[in-house]
């Protein structure tokens, strides 16, 4: 969860007020509404609102708002399309690529302009985003990139071996280049827990004496790394830091050691969440490294409102937003994932 994030939307060519309830998840948002016409006064068709005439709906879709780094891409996508004068829809698929289907399918009912979409996987969503693709509506995603180019029309995703370099140096650097630490690894099928570890590992393999006593995934949920760090603890509680690939797990990790008695654990995450940043005030965790998700978001909706004006992506597919580390000696100038 990982740079910025833009959608964009189709219009609606009748009059229509839908109320859809897909896999238990309403699909909330937009009330009815007439396309608008371009500048020959002909409504225009694929959602691309070709002279300059925008609106219609957004449809964002995200893994479960639970997670606030989630909630906080949704939020703000959702402010940026409706301050250009879209409607928006905004659901979670909650990591269910099923789900996911049947909500992009909604929205491609709902002759929705674009979308935004952090994906429930980089297999499993290749096929719903290219029938979005297929049918006219531009697919916009954030966050989580799919293994496959040239079906969305951006990939905006946080610059995550970057910020997994940075935080394990400062991970090393509070180590002292020495101890046992545990890592907590995210999803298997996000691709972004696999770059995260693989930058956490292109730092701490050059230090011979910091030894990796466990590796497990904890799903990027915070009650998994809790059960799966206590397990841990109870096999081998000479521990000395944590690396979680996201700041879920780092403190759901937190709350293990502190239940065994063990406060004195290097704890560095990825995500830069607001509970994270309070931790580290607090001393509980070391760092993390923030990725602005509101940042990405934004973008991605400024991205999709220029496609469908001019029917022209303004950027190139893949696109990437460095992270910033966060310590007790700067935790004060970040917010809600970003700066203030």
């Amino acid at each position: 969860m990982s740079f910025p994030i833009l959608g964009s939307i189709r219009r609606r060519g009748s009059v229509l007020a839908l109320s859809l309830l897909v896999g238990g998840s309403l699909l909330t948002g937009c009330g009815a509404g007439t396309a608008p016409a371009d500048q020959d006064g002909a409504a225009t068709q694929s959602g691309q609102a070709v002279g300059g005439v925008a609106g219609g709906l957004i449809a964002i879709i995200t893994p479960s708002p639970d997670n606030p780094f989630f909630k906080a891409e949704a939020d703000s996508a959702k402010a940026k399309a409706e301050e250009l004068g879209y409607q928006t829809s905004v659901a979670s698929h909650d990591d269910d690529p099923n789900k996911q289907s049947e909500l992009i399918d909604a929205a491609i009912s709902r002759k929705a302009k674009a979308i935004i979409l952090d994906n429930a996987g980089a297999d499993a969503s290749i096929g719903p985003v290219r029938k979005a693709a297929g049918g006219g509506i531009p697919v916009f995603l954030i966050d989580r990139e799919i293994n496959a180019t040239g079906v969305a029309t951006a990939q905006i995703v946080s610059n995550n071996s970057q910020g997994a370099q940075l935080a394990a140096q400062s991970f090393v650097e509070a180590m002292k280049e020495k101890g046992n630490y545990v890592e907590l690894v995210g999803k298997e099928s996000d691709t972004n827990a696999s770059v995260r570890s693989k930058g956490f590992a292109d730092v701490v393999s050059q230090y011979p004496d910091l030894k990796s006593v466990a590796k497990e995934s904890a799903n990027w949920d915070q009650q998994e790394a809790f059960t799966k760090m206590e397990t841990i603890i109870q096999k081998n509680r000479d521990i000395q830091g944590v690396l979680a690939g996201n700041d879920t797990m780092a403190l759901g990790a937190v709350a293990a050691l502190k239940a065994a008695g063990l406060d004195k654990v290097v704890v560095v995450g990825f995500d830069g969440s607001p509970d994270a940043i309070a931790a580290i005030k607090a001393g509980t965790m070391h760092a993390t490294a923030l990725q602005p998700a509101a940042l990405g978001a934004e973008s991605a909706v400024e991205q999709a409102d220029q496609f469908v004006r001019t029917g022209k992506a303004a950027k190139e597919e893949k696109q990437s937003i460095d992270c910033d580390l966060v310590t007790k000696e700067n935790a004060d100038e970040f917010g809600v994932f970003g700066r203030k």
